[in-house]
């Protein structure tokens, strides 16, 4: 599926539109956990499209900032999401050190920026949102 944004707005809405849908399933008795791959350069939008998850899964889009310091952050709501970015580790040992695998609770959603530095740390299903910038 291809989704052409033109602002952060609509960033936000298609990514909220995914976290209802995530929410649906999983209380419709679907299993976790869902780990939202996110991959594209640096301001491409990754941490908006965050804010537009959490927001489609009852949690405060305002709380939302980028990790990239502090490696996870974890977000309280209707549906728990933790907000994950690999951006400045350097190996899977310091990814296992920062608790990634803990994470993956299956009542969790987890939305990881810089997924493709480490492919194999991911479960094999996963949703992965490809975003690049000025495409025509």
């Amino acid at each position: 599926m291809r989704f052409r944004s033109r602002s952060a707005a609509d960033t936000r809405r298609a990514a909220a539109a995914l976290g209802a849908a995530i929410d649906s399933a999983l209380a419709g008795g679907g299993s976790g956990p869902v780990v939202v791959a996110l991959i594209g350069p640096l301001g491409a939008g990754k941490t908006e499209w965050v804010k537009g998850l959490a927001e489609g899964l009852g949690v405060a889009a305002e709380s939302v900032t980028s990790p990239t310091f502090v490696i996870a952050s974890e977000y309280p709501g209707a549906r728990p999401l933790a907000h994950v970015d690999f951006y400045r580790l350097e190996s899977e040992g310091e990814l296992e050190a920062a608790g990634f695998v803990d994470l993956l609770d299956p009542d969790r959603v987890v939305a990881v920026e810089w997924a493709d530095r480490f492919p194999d740390a991911h479960p094999e299903e996963r949703i992965e949102v490809r975003i690049v910038r000025g495409v025509e």
